[in-house]
């Protein structure tokens, strides 16, 4: 998201004040300040603060951020080709200095207060984390780390960074390390405007595609990455090149295309939901609006968009938006997180958490944000300076960020006691402390995962081909077993390794993250479109036809699809899912079914952090069950001639789901078990598995 610009009178090009009447004469349109870009920046930061807020009628409001992005292309751009035509090239030093006073004093401060507010108050687990994402976020990588992470922005399970919406700061500060050069480049190669803006128009089309490839293969990467996200700050500048020549729109065309660009965002917010498939396609429709509305507004005039945007009350909030889109966020997650809440605090808190950070927001534009920006000394100072400034800076957060951690490695991590792992066991009663042996520790539960991600056998959302090279096994001559479905059939790997490392089997893992072995057909399990699932489901089912081994176990992650709730996919559907998979495995294979394990929904860890006397405070509710599912696939099991295991009555007990059995800790994220417990289950799936191999 792109700095707000001053509401008073300044020389940076990125914005400035409501000039008056007569300062704006003469001035081609692109020079003039705009009061109706300074409310569209209202309009943004207003839905994606109220979206957090958890409004439910503005179920797209994360577009606020695309809006962000054109707007800060529109004005940055601006001021590159005034300079490339000026003197022919741009001052980078200066430009990075400028950019760095504008952007970095609030941002730097909001980071340290909220690192230092966490750091008081929350668990070992969760300051760790946060310390990660701090130092990643001051070096202005952060939406890396979260697409490397896999976070899903929309889709969120466990609790989200305290720094996630950093993200957005992180694309753009990225692309203006390359886009002046760009610029520069090819303006060197022929002066001309209208080449120059023939360029950037590739520029958007390349970056474009990229997004619409990425979103469907690999979303993380598509919603963070600055290639899939360039076109939309590259979309502000073709806009910006072609009001820089003076190319403006007739009156009578540009007032009911500034309507529909406007009319397009608030489509955007009311339409688009959690469930839209973004950035892809869609983003098209706030970006496209975006872009009208500014390019209309060169010349529509008070019949244009600006009867509204351009209202003191518009102005004025877009003027604070940038330092409420860094405050809102902290203020809306650390009570959530302090409180140790699963879900989020309420609507109307929300709601009035939102309203205080107004006023924070302005205190933070008034004694933060407009000193560092206008004061004559910095103003006055050095390129060289400021950098120096920067590392400095960035130097104080990184070891805040190593303070905090040195305290959270010094809080309790168990209590003192060891307790000694028995026999698996139904209905286990949870222990009652963290105990000092527990396995793994909560700073290794995250890490503590199956050998095949290790391996590269667990196959991510861009591939579709089965590996050959996935099989486990001590002795070739064994019987073939394969393993089939999404992460929660490879989080059973781990159960099965002793059966192949004693050479009882050979493992054949034929697992995809989010693709379930269900026929549930170009969506997954969330109800989500995932082109890529059915060609590698048909692929693995052609390869057992081929070849049919000796079982196969096929396992699913069902959470979120119970239908009961009103999720996509009820007990029916599943089941007549499973039932085209099962009929479609050849008729020599033995087939075991194991039905899905819990869903925490977070990732206990954070919770047993802050309750390390009292792990019971943590224990999850039976309803973490995905019993309405497995009704579905124990039907069509049983229908196809299947064995059905449910592996729930060892991981929970009538009245809860205990997340430590013994010594060992049951789940590492919101929707996985541990390896160790994972290990622990293959008590019960060892001699499932051994039944059905041929005798």
């Amino acid at each position: 998201m792109h700095r707000s610009p001053s509401t008073r009178r300044s020389a940076d090009p990125v914005g400035s004040a409501p000039a008056s009447t007569a300062t704006q004469e003469g001035k081609r349109p692109a020079e003039r300040f705009r009061l109706d870009v300074q409310g569209l920046r209202a309009v943004a930061v207003g839905a994606v603060v109220l979206y957090h807020a958890g409004v439910p009628w503005l179920p797209g409001g994360y577009v606020g951020v695309d809006v962000f992005f054109v707007i800060s292309g529109f004005l940055i751009t601006g001021h590159l080709l005034r300079s490339l035509e000026t003197g022919g090239t741009v001052g980078f030093a200066e430009f990075y200095a400028r950019r760095a006073r504008r952007i970095l004093p609030a941002s730097f401060a909001v980071l340290l207060v909220t690192l230092a507010v966490a750091a008081l108050t929350l668990g070992p687990v969760r300051v760790r984390e946060a310390a990660v994402d701090a130092v990643a976020t001051a070096v202005y990588v952060p939406n890396l780390l979260f697409a490397y992470r896999g976070t899903q922005y929309l889709n969120e399970t466990d609790p989200p960074s305290l720094f996630q919406h950093y993200w957005s700061l992180g694309v753009e500060e990225q692309f203006y390390l390359v886009w002046p050069l760009l610029l520069v480049g090819f303006f060197a190669l022929r002066r001309s405007h209208r080449v120059l803006t023939v360029l950037m128009g590739a520029v958007v089309v390349v970056s474009f595609v990229a997004c619409l490839v990425l979103t469907v293969r690999a979303q993380p990467w598509a919603f963070f990455g600055l290639p899939t996200r360039a076109w939309e700050l590259a979309a502000g500048g073709l806009v910006a090149a072609v009001v820089g020549r003076g190319s403006v729109l007739r009156r009578s065309l540009a007032v009911p295309l500034g309507w529909a660009g406007l009319t397009a965002i608030v489509a955007s917010v009311l339409l688009l939901d959690a469930s839209t498939p973004f950035p892809g396609p869609w983003a098209v429709l706030p970006v496209a609006g975006t872009a009208l509305v500014i390019l209309a507004g060169a010349s529509a005039g008070p019949g244009g968009p600006a009867a509204v945007l351009a209202r003191s009350p518009m102005v004025w909030v877009g003027g604070i938006s940038y330092s409420l889109y860094l405050v809102h966020w902290p203020a809306m997650t650390l009570p959530q997180a302090i409180l140790g809440r699963a879900e989020p605090v309420p609507l109307p808190w929300q709601l009035l958490v939102a309203a205080a950070c107004v006023p924070l927001a302005w205190l933070s534009y008034r004694f933060v944000e407009t000193p560092f920006r206008t004061a004559r000394r910095l103003r006055s100072a050095r390129p060289r300076r400021v950098g120096l400034a920067v590392l400095a800076a960035t130097a104080v957060v990184v070891a805040s960020a190593g303070l905090a951690v040195w305290g959270a490695d010094r809080a309790p991590q168990s209590s003192a006691t060891v307790v000694t792992a028995t026999e698996l066991r139904r209905a286990p009663v949870g222990t009652p402390v963290v105990p000092a042996n527990l396995e793994p520790s909560l700073a290794e539960a995250a890490d503590d995962l199956p050998v095949v991600y290790e391996d590269g056998c667990q196959l991510d959302a861009s591939e579709q081909e089965p590996r050959s090279s996935c099989v486990y096994g001590a002795d070739p001559a064994a019987p073939r077993v394969v393993l089939f479905g999404d992460s929660h059939a490879s989080q059973l790997v781990p159960a099965l390794s002793p059966l192949a490392d004693a050479g009882s089997i050979r493992l054949d893992v034929m697992t995809k993250s989010g693709c379930p072995a269900s026929d549930l057909g170009v969506v997954t399990g969330r109800g989500q479109p995932y082109p890529t699932c059915p060609p590698w489901r048909a692929a693995v089912l052609d390869l057992l036809r081929t070849d049919p081994p000796a079982v196969v176990v096929v396992a699913d992650y069902a959470g979120e699809s119970g239908g009961a709730d009103g999720a996509r996919f009820g007990p029916d559907e599943w089941g007549e899912a499973l039932g085209r998979t099962l009929r479609a495995l050849p008729s020599t294979t033995q087939v075991l079914v194991v039905g899905d394990t819990p869903t925490p929904g977070t990732a206990p860890g954070v919770c047993l952090s802050d309750h390390v006397q009292d792990a019971a405070a943590c224990d999850l509710g039976v309803e973490v069950r995905n019993v309405v599912v497995q009704e579905g696939q124990r039907a069509a099991a049983e229908a196809a001639g299947a064995r059905f295991v449910d592996l729930d009555e060892y991981l929970c007990n009538p009245e809860a789901c205990p997340v430590i059995i013994d010594n060992t800790l049951v789940y590492r994220d919101g929707t996985h078990l541990t390896a160790t417990m994972a290990a622990r289950l293959g008590e019960v799936l060892g001699p499932e598995v051994l039944a059905l191999l041929p005798r």
